[in-house]
């Protein structure tokens, strides 16, 4: 009896061990959940392999492997991205977000690009100034800084026959190509894909909408978070890694003199 009594004691301690080892485990691991969009390069985008990548999610994952966490990329809806992150979907959006603007949305890294809203035009279109686009239609991504940028320049707005919002870039790029929209309004570094893509297809305007800065977003009040990926970042200028992944996705469109944590 007293051996039976024994056994079973030794089993629930046994599993109790088990039990605060595993919890130990689970709570000490971390795990990156990196919200982007898929036809956004260079920073998100589906490569020739059907794989995820990008500049932001090389990044991404690069912090992660400095950390020791776990690496996950959830392609969203951009238009979606509040609704994914206050959900639990996604615990970051990473994927040449917009800071500028939206300083009290969310809680942020520090900025580390600089980017421009340019004008995209097709190169044989006659079009070299945002005067000449007026009473035309032009394009934007829903939910994008583009069009925060237009709505904030009335007078560039108003002379607009229409602005377009479309899920992505993608489209837009389709629809400038059948003439269905006469200019993009897009972040540097997706015009530069495109150009880089299609040579001597398009120009981009020499007047920029606006400029910005780019960030990572966290949901608001999640600083440890924030702080653990912040310090990795500025890890990852100061020993040269941040520009040696952006060379690799400089023909994707990354343009090196706009990484300002390089500066």
């Amino acid at each position: 009896m007293k051996r039976v009594i024994s056994l079973a004691l030794s089993l629930v301690l046994v599993l109790a061990l088990a039990a605060c080892g595993g919890k130990q485990d689970g709570g000490s691991s971390k795990k990156l959940i990196v919200g982007f969009d898929a036809e956004f390069p260079p920073f998100g985008f589906i490569n020739e392999k059907g794989e995820y990548d990008g500049f932001d999610l090389a990044m991404a994952q690069e912090v992660c492997k400095r950390l020791g966490w776990e690496y996950q990329a959830v392609a969203i809806d951009w238009d979606s991205k509040d609704a994914e992150l206050s959900s639990g979907n996604i615990n970051c959006i990473w994927n040449g977000f917009t800071y500028t603007g939206r300083e009290n949305d969310y809680t942020w890294s520090d900025p580390y690009v600089d980017n421009s809203i340019v004008l995209v035009v097709k190169a044989d279109s006659g079009i070299k100034t945002k005067a000449d686009l007026a009473g035309k239609t032009v394009m934007a991504q829903a939910g994008s800084s583009a069009v925060d940028a237009i709505e904030a320049d009335a007078a560039f707005k108003g002379s607009l026959k229409e602005l377009v919002q479309l899920a992505d870039y993608n489209l837009g790029f389709m629809e400038l190509d059948q003439g269905t929209v006469d200019a993009l309004a897009a972040d540097l570094g997706v015009a530069m894909a495109q150009l880089n893509q299609k040579a001597g297809a398009y120009v981009i305007i020499d007047e920029a909408v606006s400029t910005e800065q780019y960030a990572i977003g966290f949901l608001k009040g999640n600083t440890e978070l924030r702080d653990a990926v912040n310090a990795q970042l500025h890890a990852m200028a100061e020993d040269g890694t941040m520009r040696k992944i952006a060379e690799q996705y400089v023909e994707e469109g990354v343009v090196l003199d706009s990484l300002c944590l390089l500066k």
